[in-house]
């Protein structure tokens, strides 16, 4: 009978149990950027597995409003977008931009924050640097994917600029504080920041644009976008908005003409046509295109050269020249080639200030050039020894039979190898867009944010890849065929 009571009572423990969990509401998923993303959202000071900003607390105040708790999902702000379509979270906020494209392929809610688009420029050039139309011919900073940046791409077209994309908003400023760009265009809300943590920079309060910060959830969660524009007016009027904006010092006087506005228009606000976005973007998808095959083909020049070098070292050198050929390749097939690019172009910066271009090519050059050189070292140990052993015989030097008889075979047996090299690392120059290089693919990620769907950006970023590489496989096989030794 006792055994009876226990189970009974653990029965009715674990029912109560499933009762009160089926009961608890889940918690709202919301997705944002932490990394480089203050005061939108930024890793806790105090407490790094936290994070903390005023968008951080507009999703806290959201999630408490519906009955529920916050949870915060990381996601790569050029992902918050394809993320919010495939239901990876509830809710997305992180100073996401109120752009066309957004509105027609998620639902968005009404604007929360109203920014302006503003250039901040060193203190040197105050005067001389005070429109985008004085900066014709230099490079001008912006994260990819924004407002800022299709601004900057129409001034390429007018003024003769070079639009300069970054993953996050932390080096555009850092680089124009050490003359890498002359320029950065952004949210007054981030440059205001970043004067904060560099100095000898200097913002025109002028705007060249003004926008607005959004919430996004997937295009068929209208039912609760619209419970989130209800709770975003109701802390517009009550003033909790202003209290957020205020304690993060970001609160200033175009936030109550935005408030008026958006809790006297119960729709959500006009935008502005998005038709436009695959012309405007189609001539720098092909510029693109040509920066990742000429960078391609001559960090592959330097690959083949060095790797060379490096081979016929490690086969005729003496020990310690073998020893550290040897540890060089080791080191550069061991460490990852986004390492070696962050340490060439950032790390490197105090001692020699490289442009992005070279610092692409050296870093896809130097990391490729210890795999060539196992080709050319296995191709050049693969030459029989007795056409050595007989050149020797025959008197010729080590160099006239490296020359004349070992690297022609080796080169016939390497070809293949060596091509398909050259298309991992055609594809390997997605890489350098850390570095603020502006190649195919990055140029493929910011069109499709910017039009709200991968399909047709994705579909054409991947012809121009075929379109490069296939005819370099045919041309591989051309000469294969042709120097194929007879019987072979």
């Amino acid at each position: 009978m006792r055994a009876t009571a226990w189970l009974l009572c653990l029965h009715g423990c674990l029912l109560w149990a499933v009762v009160a969990h089926a009961q608890t509401p889940a918690p709202l998923r919301w997705g944002g950027d932490a990394e480089g993303g203050a005061p939108f959202v930024e890793a806790d000071p105090s407490d790094p597995a936290k994070v903390s900003g005023f968008d951080v607390e507009i999703a806290e105040l959201v999630a408490a409003q519906l009955g529920r708790s916050a949870q915060f999902i990381q996601i790569a702000f050029q992902s918050l977008d394809q993320s919010a379509g495939r239901g990876d979270f509830d809710i997305g906020l992180s100073g996401i931009e109120d752009i066309p494209a957004r509105r027609q392929s998620l639902a968005a809610s009404v604007p929360y924050y109203e920014f302006r688009e503003v250039m901040t420029v060193r203190a040197a050039d105050r005067e001389r640097f005070r429109t985008l139309a004085d900066l014709r011919g230099k490079r001008v900073a912006t994260l990819g994917g924004t407002m800022a940046y299709d601004l900057l791409l129409e001034a390429e077209r007018s003024h003769g600029l070079t639009a300069v994309s970054y993953d996050e908003d932390v080096h555009p400023y850092s680089d124009l504080a050490n003359g890498r760009v002359d320029a950065v265009v952004l949210d007054h809300v981030l440059a205001e920041r970043a004067m904060r943590r560099n100095t000898g920079l200097v913002t025109h309060a002028d705007a060249l644009a003004i926008g607005h910060y959004i919430i996004i959830t997937a295009p068929e969660n209208t039912a609760l976008r619209d419970r989130v524009d209800a709770i975003l007016r109701e802390a517009m009027r009550n003033g909790t908005l202003e209290r957020i904006f205020r304690k993060w010092n970001v609160w200033n006087t175009d936030q109550p003409s935005l408030f008026a506005r958006v809790l006297g228009t119960p729709g959500t606000p006009d935008t502005v046509s998005a038709t436009s976005a695959p012309q405007l973007y189609l001539p720098s998808v092909f510029r693109a295109a040509l920066i990742t095959l000429s960078l391609s083909c001559f960090a592959m020049a330097l690959a083949v050269a060095l790797g060379s070098l490096i081979a016929v070292g490690r086969v005729y050198g003496d020990p310690i020249s073998r020893a550290l050929l040897t540890a060089y390749v080791e080191v550069m097939r061991g460490t990852p080639v986004l390492l070696q690019l962050f340490v060439i172009y950032y790390g490197l910066s105090s001692v020699v200030r490289l442009p992005a271009f070279i610092a692409a090519l050296l870093g896809l050059g130097l990391n490729y050039a210890a795999y060539e050189s196992e080709i050319y070292r296995s191709a050049l140990e693969a030459v029989p020894r007795g056409q050595l052993d007989a050149a020797r015989i025959l008197g010729f030097t080590n160099f006239q039979a490296l020359r004349l008889i070992r690297a022609p075979q080796a080169f016939r047996l390497a070809l293949a190898p060596m091509t398909n090299d050259f298309v991992a690392l055609l594809k390997d120059s997605s890489l350098v867009s850390v570095i603020t290089v502006v190649e195919l693919t990055k140029q493929t990620q910011i069109f499709a944010t910017n039009v709200g769907s991968w399909l047709v950006p994705g579909l054409l970023c991947a012809a121009i890849y075929l379109v490069m590489s296939l005819p370099l496989g045919y041309l591989a096989r051309r000469l294969e065929e042709r120097w194929r030794m007879p019987g072979a």
